[in-house]
């Protein structure tokens, strides 16, 4: 089993490679690798990231198949599936470190803040879930200075998102809480920029 500490390092430098363009090639996707993973697998990390098409965690983590436990929603929400999902990688597989993800210029975040600003009457039942789930971390930094830069306002609201649902896991789930009590597990915060590709890992690490 890979603990926490050395699954945090082996991203951090799995991002190293993939910003400075050197990421590893050979026999993380070979016939010989996706053979072996069908006897089992034992993912080092749990990521809980955003669905966006240009954060995908095998790529900039610089990781092959059967590395990472993925779950992707959009805004990297915590919701009962996502509990029991991290739940499930975390007490099958060992996984001790968990990794919330979100990143620069979140489409969730942008409708969340434009849906507080002016409410519309036609968005759909299940995007309004979504943004529920966001409202919270967004909602009191619209009454900050912060109103009247939106570009630093998403950045603040991305980090309180992630921060709230790092949270959610820590404290949420009887199973996550005594596994991290007792069985070292780490839920830490991350943030990816679209801008520069480096994961600055804020919360929790």
């Amino acid at each position: 089993m890979i603990g926490a500490q050395e699954a945090l390092r082996r991203l951090q430098e799995g991002n190293q490679r993939f910003v400075a363009g050197m990421q590893t090639r050979d026999g993380i996707f070979s016939p010989s690798r996706r053979e072996e993973l069908t006897k089992g697998q034992a993912p080092f990390a749990i990521i809980l990231g955003c669905s966006d098409s240009r954060v995908p965690a095998e790529i900039i983590f610089d990781q092959g198949l059967g590395d990472l436990f993925v779950i992707r929603v959009a805004g990297n929400i915590v919701a009962p599936s996502q509990v029991g999902s991290v739940e499930f990688a975390a007490a099958r597989f060992g996984t001790r470190l968990v990794v919330v993800l979100g990143h620069s210029q979140c489409g969730a975040i942008i409708a969340t803040i434009e849906e507080l600003r002016q409410s519309s009457a036609n968005q759909s039942r299940n995007l309004r879930s979504i943004v529920d789930r966001v409202r919270p971390s967004v909602e009191g930094l619209l009454h900050t200075d912060l109103q009247f830069d939106n570009n630093a306002l998403v950045h603040h609201a991305v980090r309180a998102n992630v921060r709230a649902s790092a949270n959610h896991l820590r404290h949420g789930s009887q199973i996550l809480e005594q596994l991290i009590r007792d069985e070292g597990l780490m839920v830490v915060g991350a943030e990816y920029s679209l801008e520069t590709g480096v994961v600055e890992f804020f919360d929790g690490a």
